[in-house]
């Protein structure tokens, strides 16, 4: 299988502080790759490295093939398009109306005319279970839910082949948290793109991943399908998994 990410031996220290300590991992195109761990373990922190926000002190991380840190900014932007990022509060400009959130690339990067961008806002829009009543409307007018799906059909609006989801379901209650999980499964069917989700939400992790890898103080504790961590024998899983869900294996079925 290709690789659409590929992270070797990566450190990050901020202003003396060991964030992410030897991380290594691969993330294999089309799949839904999910990061957990507790608070401050460094789930966002590989994220930001992964898209060139944050440079690591060391070590590599590839997407597509391509080096991050030996990539010049005209090349990084140019990456960059073939990444969406789903930010966890979905980070929509209040001042900006739906189809101008949605098309946001295509206003400031392009000379596209408004009415095109219009019509690709409600193509990606469509995707995400939302239609034309939306378009007009701004983000305070949007439930949490459906500011979710503005976010992620931005996200998705320069046809990414990798999505970053950043906590999805914060937020949101169980049945439109669910909503979620289904729709980034259907977004990964639908586009073939590939998926990287960090989430605190163990019911949509092991819902929704092909495989996950569980974090502790910045460093690797597991990686693996969702049967393989259910059936750890690390302690941390175990004890994460259980103070996360406790019988986690009766509510996964009922998922």
């Amino acid at each position: 299988m290709n690789k659409a990410v590929q992270v070797e031996n990566l450190y990050l220290s901020i202003n003396g502080r060991q964030i992410l300590k030897d991380i290594s991992f691969e993330v294999f195109e089309g799949e839904v790759f999910t990061i957990v761990g507790g608070s401050g373990s460094g789930k966002t922190s590989i994220t930001k490295c992964i898209v060139g926000l944050w440079k690591p002190t060391s070590g590599k991380v590839a997407v597509f093939g391509k080096d991050i840190n030996t990539l010049s900014i005209i090349e990084l932007d140019k990456l960059r398009k073939n990444i969406g990022y789903v930010f966890q509060g979905a980070a929509l400009f209040d001042s900006l109306r739906v189809w101008e959130n949605v098309g946001f690339y295509y206003l400031e990067r392009t000379d596209i005319s408004k009415d095109e961008i219009k019509k690709l806002a409600l193509e990606k829009l469509k995707l995400v279970g939302l239609d034309e009543d939306v378009l007009e409307l701004y983000p305070s007018e949007l439930s949490g839910g459906m500011r979710k799906r503005v976010g992620i059909a931005r996200a998705i609006a320069t046809n990414p082949k990798l999505i970053i989801y950043d906590e999805p379901t914060s937020g949101l209650d169980p049945i439109t948290s669910r909503t979620i999980d289904n729709l980034i499964v259907s977004l990964r069917e639908k586009t073939g793109s590939t998926s990287i989700v960090v989430s605190h939400d163990l019911v949509s992790a092991f819902g929704i991943s092909d495989r996950l890898m569980v974090l502790k103080d910045g460093q690797v504790v597991q990686i693996g399908t969702p049967q393989e961590i259910l059936s750890s024998d690390i302690s941390f899983v175990r004890e994460f998994i259980k103070n996360g869900l406790g019988d986690i294996k009766t509510r996964i079925e009922a998922f």
